[in-house]
């Protein structure tokens, strides 16, 4: 009985033309090189102060920038972009110096080492130096966008403003990459609760305007934590640079759930509609000579139809249950984060700042349970979740500049405290009785971090290594209150407490000449995972894990010339289970299909290889790459039955094998002043390999699934007109054809948006307006396929908001 496989098949012959009609916006900075070194005399081997040092274009002569050396004989050229120079040193009774200067894409700080002048001797060499630009037309392993530059998401979350970027799909409230959620979100090049250790949370209650940019990295170094086969995102937040005082204050507001798509079921209370969003913010900044110091601050007030899944699921006994949950969101949130920077002088520099965050989430729920023709009310089921989310986070971070320009030394430490604090009221309704049943959880994290850090620029490219140790300590506590008749698993609550230590070195090498690049790392880690468990806990029992493994990355590169490169890579990555994963605590938001954790998880290790090509022309260019990646131990939810129950319980499981090859196409044009469009395709073949779980909770049952496989893809377009007035429209349509999720399939996704820009008050000012979802027509549709049973369930949640803002600079 496996009705999985009636969700639409695809072909992947449409991709080519659904590609040509899709895509998404995305914005590159330049990033700009410092060349430096040192000038002595030839025959003493001494410094030489007040030589003059001019860099020109290798095409016409053409000065480019100019300089002197300092007392110590060092100079130091800077902002140059890529390119092929020659340098020219001339100093009075010595003979003038040239040599050629190749400026590639690799490292923002480079070295041409020492100089040497003779009286007498004419010398010219050739040296190949390299540049830095961490986008997709340099190494192709990372893509970064400006939130500023998005019409159709301003006044959204950053979880929302994501959604529309290449590459990344949002699927049950969590980032995908290239199918993958498995995805480690980084702030400002950190790992904090507020977005979650090896996992995801919070990022739908993060204004985007506290945001500056975003990074997705497909393919990180060494240097970056192994966790996360997906790939990276790293949230930077604003920060002004600029002298003096200056800030930016904004205000936005909307509504949400316009019309309903899908009236409730009999018996329950209305679902929200024309919910209310608000979102103030406030940026300060103020750098006087050493010192700088910065604020950013956001109050976002929202409310929202979190949830609102019918779900029809079919037994073999020829039983039929038809069910709705409907969960009805009010969140506040407060988001501060303060600090300084102070350079005593040139070579030093002192960082501290903190965060903190304080999230209140009200969820009124209602979950009717019926026949298969609404006849008969089984149960209902309503619920109140009064949860409390506080986050304190303080980095602190010293910076050591060496003499030669980009020789670094950085030292860091990192505290993050994050309490969950969750309780959930139950109104239990059956045809006989009415009871009141209640759980309390009290999770505390906290999470040290101390990472070193050492850049040292080369002649043809940098070495970076270092060092990172992390202690993670969460004590957790359930406690279970059952009411007459209670449904809830009272025993299996108490406490558990997850304990993990994470030693880890790396060291990595760039080297770049005219025509090739190449770049190896690795990375050694020892992971050591210890979770303990109430004793009097009815299945589970203490477990753990630990492994020492080491995690290479490769990229090799061929350039055809300026403008076309190939690149191939190698990553090994892995997925450690994160706390929640392992939580051994039922949870009771839908009743009966129910949530479980598992303390026997296991780490999920990949393997990815990546050819990549760019090619860029005057006012465009074409990203191209094809992926294939295998994982062992996949992690994911397993849901199952025990005999004698309808009750589904959701485990977490390792599933065995799995493997997801395919292309990435990112093509971006300017076709006139007034118009830009950006295109985004991604399709691939998903496989799950055949496998055998044993699910322990509530008691012991087997489930096996067949081989799984499916070929899917998504788009984006984005396209821009630049009125007159200072004035950008956007439209952003996305695309999302069925996928394989396990035990069965995703359907169709569609959505558009659009967003209406206008800079007023001589630039400082912004008005914007814009709408997500337009039509009202994101919804999501899954197919499961269990044992004995299969459901199929359609959330018809909130998607469509609409908004208004005004900011301003000053």
């Amino acid at each position: 009985m496996n009705k999985v496989n009636r969700i639409f098949p695809t072909k992947f012959t449409t991709l080519v033309f659904l590609f040509v009609l899709s895509g998404i916006t995305c914005s590159f900075a330049q990033t700009s090189v410092s060349i430096s070194g040192s000038v002595k005399d030839r025959k003493t081997k001494e410094a030489l102060p007040f030589v003059t040092v001019t860099l020109k274009n290798s095409k016409d002569s053409s000065l480019v920038q100019g300089t002197v050396t300092n007392e110590e004989g060092r100079f130091t050229l800077s902002n140059i972009k890529s390119g092929n120079y020659y340098t020219e040193v001339t100093f009075i009774g010595y003979k003038s110096f040239m040599q050629n200067v190749y400026v590639g894409t690799l490292s923002q700080y480079l070295d041409l080492g020492i100089l040497e002048l003779e009286e007498d001797a004419k010398v010219l060499n050739e040296v190949e130096v390299t540049a830095k630009q961490e986008e997709v037309s340099g190494k192709m392993d990372k893509k970064s966008y400006t939130l500023e530059n998005n019409a159709t998401q301003s006044g959204g979350t950053v979880l929302q403003a994501m959604q529309n970027l290449p590459g990344v799909t949002v699927q049950d409230n969590k980032l995908q990459i290239r199918g993958s959620d498995k995805v480690v979100v980084l702030i400002d090049g950190k790992q904090t609760a507020l977005t979650g250790f090896g996992n995801q949370s919070s990022l739908d209650n993060i204004p985007a305007s506290a945001i500056e940019k975003i990074e997705i990295i497909n393919n990180p170094s060494a240097k970056y934590d192994a966790n996360g086969n997906a790939g990276i995102i790293n949230i930077i937040y604003k920060k002004n640079k600029q002298e003096g005082f200056n800030g930016k204050i904004g205000l936005s507001g909307g509504l949400g759930a316009l019309w309903i798509k899908k009236d409730n079921l009999p018996t329950i209370r209305p679902q929200y509609q024309y919910t209310p969003k608000v979102n103030p913010s406030l940026s300060l900044n103020y750098r006087k000579k050493k010192t700088n110091l910065f604020f950013q601050g956001d109050y976002l007030l929202t409310n929202t139809l979190n949830k609102n899944e019918f779900v029809d699921r079919y037994y073999d006994t020829g039983e039929i249950i038809r069910q709705q949950t409907k969960r009805n969101r009010n969140t506040t949130i407060g988001t501060a984060k303060a600090g300084f920077d102070y350079n005593p002088n040139d070579n030093n520099q002192f960082s501290l700042s903190a965060l903190f965050s304080s999230e209140r989430i009200l969820d009124h729920g209602d979950e009717p349970f019926f026949n298969s023709d609404l006849t008969d009310r089984k149960r209902l089921w309503q619920f109140l979740e009064d949860e409390l989310k506080t986050t304190v986070t303080a980095s602190s971070n010293y910076q050591h500049k060496f003499k030669q320009a980009g020789h670094l030394l950085n030292i860091g430490l990192n505290y993050t405290f994050h309490r969950e604090d969750e309780k959930y009221y139950f109104t239990n309704v059956k045809p006989t009785y009415t009871g009141n049943d209640a759980f309390k959880l009290l999770s505390d994290e906290h999470v040290a971090d101390f990472n070193l850090d050492y850049i040292k620029p080369l002649k043809y490219g940098r070495l970076e290594t270092g060092l990172k140790f992390r202690y993670r300590n969460i004590p957790t506590n359930m406690q279970f209150f059952p009411g007459i008749n209670s449904p809830i698993d009272s025993s299996a609550g108490g406490w558990a407490t997850y304990k993990e230590s994470i030693p880890a070195l790396y060291a990595n090498y760039v080297l770049e000449k005219a025509k090739y690049e190449i770049e190896a790392g690795i990375r050694a880690e020892y992971v050591g995972v210890n979770y303990l468990v109430n004793p009097n806990h009815p299945t589970y029992k203490s477990n753990g894990y630990n492994y020492t493994q080491p995690f290479p990355n490769v990229r090799m590169a061929y350039k055809f010339n300026d403008r076309n490169k190939l690149s191939v890579f190698y990553n090994r990555r892995v997925d450690r289970p994160n706390e929640v994963d392992i939580r051994i605590f039922p949870k009771y938001d839908d009743a009966e299909i129910i949530k479980v954790g598992n303390p026997a998880l296991s780490p999920q290790f990949t393997n990815l290889f990546e050819l990549g090509y760019k090619s860029s022309w005057k006012n465009g260019y074409l990203f191209g790459s094809v992926y294939h990646k295998s994982a062992n131990g996949t992690i994911t939810r397993i849901a199952s039955t025990v005999p004698g129950s309808t009750l589904i319980y959701s485990i977490m499981q390792n599933a065995g094998k799995s493997y997801n090859t395919g292309v990435e196409l990112l093509l971006a044009q300017d076709i006139k002043s007034w118009f830009s469009f950006n295109v985004n395709f991604n399709g691939y073949q998903s496989i799950i390999e055949a496998f055998t779980v044993e699910n322990k909770y509530p008691a012991i049952n087997t489930y096996s699934s067949s081989r799984q496989e499916l070929i899917s893809w998504n788009s984006k377009f984005n396209g821009v007109f630049h009125l007159k007035n200072k004035t950008d429209i956007q439209l952003t349509a996305i695309y999302l054809a069925p996928d394989l999720i396990p035990q069965g399939k995703i359907g169709t996704r569609f959505s558009l948006d659009i967003g209406i820009k206008k800079q007023i008050q001589k630039g400082k000012g912004e008005l914007f307006l814009n709408a997500t979802d337009l039509f009202n027509t994101m919804q999501i549709r899954k197919e499961i396929q269990g044992a004995g049973f299969y459901y199929i369930s359609t959330d018809y949640y909130e998607t469509q908001v609409v908004r208004v803002g005004y900011n301003y600079k000053f």
